[in-house]
């Protein structure tokens, strides 16, 4: 069963799971004279309100990501923490002002206990069976994720043998991929290995794979792991190795663990699907209302940068966004016309003769970074996010560290962490400190820590301490 056909089915059970609470708390309400037989249109009406409402906190509490791996008691204790969070909420949206505190809660009031227990009861129960149906499908071979296993030697073999073992767990392994080329042609009872690791993103793209395993052997190196972890972090892949290699790469892993079967997942996505959408409408309403009250500052600036030096007023250039997706980044011109016509990519020094009398105020106050409220309102950046960098230097870092591409999983934003605590970049070696921070920040990714950054962001301004 793909993610889609199990998303709409999850849906569907819940809207009929949903609305069925609903109808049955209005035959409660009515069979004790809180409710009159000629409202029951009017409350399938009200149901789907209701429902619209469930479907909301449901997808901003993350219930429709996928569940392959996740078991059925941590799906119920979803529920029942979304559930009791929607109850206080109808709670506190149905009370009435003129209500005495001091009195006992009224029935009708009460009944809002009932329909809790109504909607963990079905809800939770349509969702065990699906999933439980689900699970079956997976057992009978139906909907398991193609999966490479990376590594030649008799901890990858092993591996193989303990999956199959447990079909439930939505792997389907597929082959190995060897560490050299000399491993090509081996197989393993019916697991051929099918290329070696220079081969990963040719395999990867050909046999349609949603799953690596790492298991290199005890005895690989922190070097070699590294080096295979780069190679995935491009990839439409998640990544995945053995318990035993956890200490190489702590602090960047989760454990997760199906049947007493344990695998670690490498760099899990830490923010929540409803902080995600959230982070996204805070971006939209924030650039949009943005460009409307700094309209006039942005008018002023292009008249000044006009005046001042010859040039057009905005300077756009080609950056990496997440993915790997290229796209043009706006931002006032702070530096004379075709500045790298001659030098070719360079980073700018603190006292970088290129850039003109206008340019260097607007990089102290961080004014040039203004026009960028566009690409976060196209969705090309966030306001917070690692600094996008240019292709050029992007596949220099990516041979230089690892854990470049690791930047690229998350949106780039107009300031970051690293902007507010490191240095402009000027060097290689300033990007490697740039580096850490930004894996911070993509470790403890969170709203919390977005708005922390925006405070920071305006105290840089305030003191003039861009470059």
């Amino acid at each position: 069963m793909s993610k889609r056909i199990e998303k709409v089915f999850l849906i569907l059970v819940d809207f009929l799971t949903i609305n069925l609470a609903f109808m049955i708390l209005v035959r409660l309400r009515s069979s004790l004279n809180l409710f009159t037989a000629r409202d029951f249109i009017f409350a399938a009406k009200l149901s789907l309100i209701v429902y619209l409402f469930w479907l909301l906190l449901f997808l901003f509490r993350g219930l429709y990501r996928s569940w392959y791996t996740q078991s059925r008691f941590d799906e119920l204790l979803s529920v029942f923490k979304t559930t009791s969070l929607g109850m206080v909420l109808i709670f506190v949206f149905t009370f009435e002002p003129e209500q005495d505190l001091s009195e006992a809660p009224s029935l009708g009031r009460m009944m809002i206990l009932s329909y809790w227990v109504l909607m963990m009861t079905l809800v939770g129960g349509g969702r065990l069976v699906l999933h439980t149906i689900e699970r079956k499908l997976l057992e009978s071979g139906i909907g398991q994720q193609n999966t490479l296993i990376i590594g030649w030697n008799e901890e990858a073999r092993e591996m193989v043998d303990r999956i199959k073992k447990y079909p439930a767990l939505g792997y389907r392994v597929i082959g190995f991929v060897g560490m050299k080329k000399q491993d090509l042609g081996n197989k393993y009872n019916s697991t051929p290995v099918l290329g070696w690791l220079k081969k990963l993103p040719s395999l990867v793209n050909e046999h349609q794979v949603e799953q690596v395993i790492l298991a290199p052997g005890k005895k690989a190196s922190t070097q070699t792991v590294m080096r295979i972890i780069g190679k995935c972090e491009d990839l439409p892949v998640h990544i995945k190795i053995e318990p035993n290699m956890y200490d190489i790469v702590l602090g960047h892993a989760r454990t997760n663990q199906i049947y007493g079967f344990p695998l670690i997942e490498i760099h899990p996505e830490l923010m929540p699907p409803w902080e995600k959408r959230i982070k996204r409408l805070i971006d939209i309403l924030f650039s949009f209302t943005g460009l409307i009250l700094l309209s006039p500052v942005l008018i002023l600036f292009a008249l000044l940068i006009k005046i001042d030096s010859k040039g057009p007023v905005f300077f756009t250039q080609e950056r990496v966004g997440r993915k790997g997706k290229i796209f043009s980044v706006y931002k006032f011109r702070s530096m004379i016309r075709d500045a790298e016509k001659y030098t070719g990519p360079v980073w700018a020094d603190e006292n970088d003769p290129r850039i003109t009398r206008m340019g260097r105020f607007m990089r102290k106050t961080r004014i040039d970074e203004f026009p960028q409220l566009i690409n976060v309102l196209k969705g090309d950046m966030s306001l917070v996010g690692p600094r996008p960098e240019r292709p050029f230097f992007v596949e220099q870092l990516k041979k230089e560290y690892p854990f470049y591409s690791r930047r690229l999983r998350v949106k780039p934003g107009v300031t970051g962490w690293a902007q507010v605590k490191g240095k402009y970049d000027t060097t290689i070696e300033a990007v490697k400190e740039k580096l850490e921070f930004d894996l911070y920040y993509i470790d403890n990714i969170s709203l919390r820590l977005d708005l922390r950054i925006m405070v920071y962001t305006i105290i840089v301004m305030l003191k003039f301490k861009g470059q």
